[in-house]
């Protein structure tokens, strides 16, 4: 099974135009970009529901969440392990203290 084609909201919006101009057909513009119509109806149907607001990514944002998320989490293991060794040195430091 081949990956999921993603497209830009600019090639939406154009492929929506073409669909819009007269004597195009919808199925003669999915045809001619390679398509399925089904596609270009759903694509129409978002922007009738969402109006501007539609094509806003393809979860871009949930990735660089994640992103985010997954350095601070590094930063925080850096530190809890800096702190283990540091605990772990002075907890020696202190036996030889006390044994001197």
């Amino acid at each position: 099974m081949s990956p999921r084609k993603r497209y830009t909201k600019q090639f939406k919006e154009e492929a929506l135009r073409l669909v819009s101009q007269e004597g195009v057909s919808l199925a003669q513009v999915a045809k001619d970009l390679g398509l399925d119509a089904s596609m270009l109806r759903r694509w129409r149907k978002e922007v009738g529901i969402q109006g501007p607001t539609a094509f806003r990514g393809h979860g871009y944002a949930h990735d660089e969440e994640v992103a985010k998320l997954k350095r601070e989490l590094g930063r925080v293991k850096r530190e809890r392990d800096f702190l283990k060794d540091a605990a772990a040195y002075f907890a020696k430091e202190s036996k030889r203290g006390f044994s001197a």
